[in-house]
């Protein structure tokens, strides 16, 4: 029973720490997400905001000198020294009309020293402002006392909004009326407006009394952000500054803070289209005496925070999964690494044995140590041991490459790296199954394999080496569609064993060459077939003649440093499981030239 809890107790502790760290991992992205995206969000909605309240006041500032040039203008003064003078008032309204159409303000009109107009640029229209009482807005009165007035209201008789730039017309030092600029404020929010859309933010302008009048969302406007109590609703609607407009509150939660010291508040707004949560800044600009509002939408960051997520999440699971994996592997070379040493410890035992028992088969020793290591176990041991070595050497080195790629935050190359550390563990495993398969020259899963694709993925296993020792490659594929019928997984390994072969003997050769070519041999009669010639020369010394004829025995090598002489013997059995067989042969120029005749099962050229 203890045993039994033990081993319950070492699998339930790691499933726990991996729970652990997969939460914590949800939790750290979750926050680190949201806090980084808000700081860039506010640092570019603060830039925004100095743009637009910029881009505000020098549409403003433009108007700003014109009721004082025109204020000096002395056809001002006769106007309002002679008002009853017909021919003179004319003169004054198509003046103001001129001034108008060159300034291209909204409104000028003249009014007297009780506030009424007595001419205006609209003279003409049904909505003129002649003979209507101004004496109750504050730049008249601003005027009137001998100051430049500014004021933004909705006008009473346009029921436009605008901006009123005014400033008193003298005479003999005497305040005789007010010239007043209006301008049409309607068009700066349109202006406005396709700047918050290129720059993909909302803004609204408020008055001192927190009532926004401007704003790029339409629902927005003539909404107060603060609650209206009954006093607040008398007192905008006693300075008739919306004229007959409804004034609203807006739908804003938290309570909407007007002196607040934040930089940036979040503010969930409703309206018709739904409740929107917002990162909110604000400015005063004093020369109009308003608030511009800047509001950066958060649901595009919020929208993303999902795969975000899912993109942490399955990162951290795959270095799970490779810290598994890894630790199994070791686990296994481990039991590897022991079953080959008790397999030497045996094969020695017994071949001192056979030396003592009879001394006359010592010119067969070498046979008889041969066959020895030939057993199945020591066959399936050494041999999975050599059929493994390329791959997972190809597996560290990616696996570092992967390290190096997570620590720049080169993701996209980490994924393509884990991708490939995938496909060869796939491999790998497809090799350990099929392994027990060699042995008995079984045919595997066969099915039609391209020529070109086998190469391309053998290639990148041995890619590494060719890169480490400064081999020149030269490859000649087929053009087009070129297939065996056969197992792609064992004739990479067939071509993996040719490729590392010609690397090693090209070690110390001052000339570093691989040349890999791909051609078909079309049958001449009925007895024959069609075939596929997969050639691969080097540039090394070659192979001598007393060794063409061991060259592809067990255990057979020139490099006892660098294998267990089992590659090209391996390699025979799969190639003559696919009905092909190979050669090897030393060319003119130096260097050795394995060739590999395989049965054509499909070509098509492009």
């Amino acid at each position: 029973m203890v045993p039994q809890l033990k081993k319950l107790k070492r699998k339930i502790i790691p499933i726990i720490a991996i729970v652990f760290g997969l939460a914590a991992t949800i939790f750290f992205t979750h926050w680190y997400w949201l806090n980084q995206g808000t700081q860039e969000i506010a640092t570019q909605s603060e830039k925004q905001l100095n743009e637009l309240v910029i881009f505000i006041e020098q549409q403003l500032s433009q108007f700003e000198i014109i009721p004082e040039v025109i204020a000096s203008n002395p056809i001002l003064q006769q106007g309002l020294l002679a008002q009853q003078d017909s021919e003179k008032m004319a003169q004054l309204n198509d003046y103001l009309f001129e001034l108008q159409q060159v300034t291209e303000a909204s409104d000028i009109y003249l009014t007297d020293a009780l506030g009424v107009a007595i001419a205006a640029s609209n003279w003409q229209k049904k909505n003129s402002f002649i003979n209507h009482d101004y004496s109750f807005r504050p730049y008249f009165i601003d005027a009137l006392s001998g100051r430049a007035g500014r004021y933004y209201a909705v006008g009473t008789s346009s029921d436009k909004r605008g901006f009123y730039f005014s400033n008193p017309v003298y005479h003999n030092g005497i305040v005789l009326g007010v010239i007043v600029v209006k301008v049409d404020i309607g068009v700066i929010e349109q202006q406005s407006a396709g700047i918050a859309i290129a720059g993909q933010y909302e803004f609204m302008i408020s008055d001192p009394d927190d009532i926004v009048f401007l704003s790029s969302v339409n629902q927005w406007r003539f909404s107060s952000l603060t609650p209206l109590s009954q006093a607040k609703r008398f007192a905008i609607n006693n300075s008739k500054r919306y004229a007959t407009r409804p004034i609203s509150e807006l739908a804003i939660t938290p309570e909407y803070q007007v002196n607040n010291d934040k930089p940036f508040s979040k503010y969930k707004i409703t309206s018709v289209n739904g409740a929107q949560m917002y990162l909110v800044n604000q400015q005063f600009m004093p020369s109009a005496n308003w608030t511009v509002h800047v509001l950066a939408p958060l649901q595009p960051l919020q929208t993303s925070l999902p795969a975000i997520i899912l993109l942490a999440t399955s990162l951290y699971l795959l270095l799970v999964l490779f810290a598994m994996y890894s630790i199994e592997r070791r686990k296994n070379l481990l039991r590897m690494h022991q079953a080959q040493n008790q397999l030497e410890a045996r094969v020695k035992q017994r071949t001192a044995e056979l030396e003592q028992t009879n001394t006359q088969l010592k010119n067969t020793q070498d046979e008889l140590i041969q066959a020895a290591k030939l057993t199945v176990i020591g066959n399936l041991s050494a041999s999975i041991n050599h059929e493994l070595n390329q791959p997972l050497a190809a597996l560290r080195s990616y696996a570092q490459n992967t390290q190096t790629f997570l620590g720049r935050d080169m993701i996209d190359d980490a994924k393509s790296n884990l991708k490939i550390m995938i496909e060869l563990t796939d491999r790998l495993a497809d090799i350990i199954a099929q392994f027990k398969s060699f042995t008995r020259k079984s045919t595997g899963k066969d099915n039609a394999t391209d020529i070109g694709q086998a190469i391309k993925q053998a290639l990148i296993i041995v890619q590494p080496e060719i890169d480490k020792q400064g081999i020149q490659l030269s490859h000649t594929l087929p053009n087009g569609r070129c297939q065996i019928w056969g197992d792609s997984v064992r004739l990479q390994q067939v071509l993996v064993n040719i490729f590392s072969n010609a690397i090693v003997a090209m070690q110390q050769s001052p000339t570093k060459q691989l040349t890999i070519t791909v051609s078909t041999l079309m049958a001449n009669s009925s007895h024959s077939k069609n075939q596929v010639v997969i050639s691969v020369q080097d540039t090394g010394p070659g192979v001598r003649e007393s060794q063409m004829t061991k060259i592809f025995e067990p255990y057979y090598t020139t490099n006892e440093r660098q294998g267990l002489g089992l590659g090209l013997s391996i390699s025979q059995r799969i190639i003559e499981s696919m009905h092909g067989s190979i050669k090897v042969e030393n060319v003119a120029d130096k260097g050795a030239k394995f060739t590999l005749f395989l049965p054509l099962y499909f070509y098509e050229e492009k």
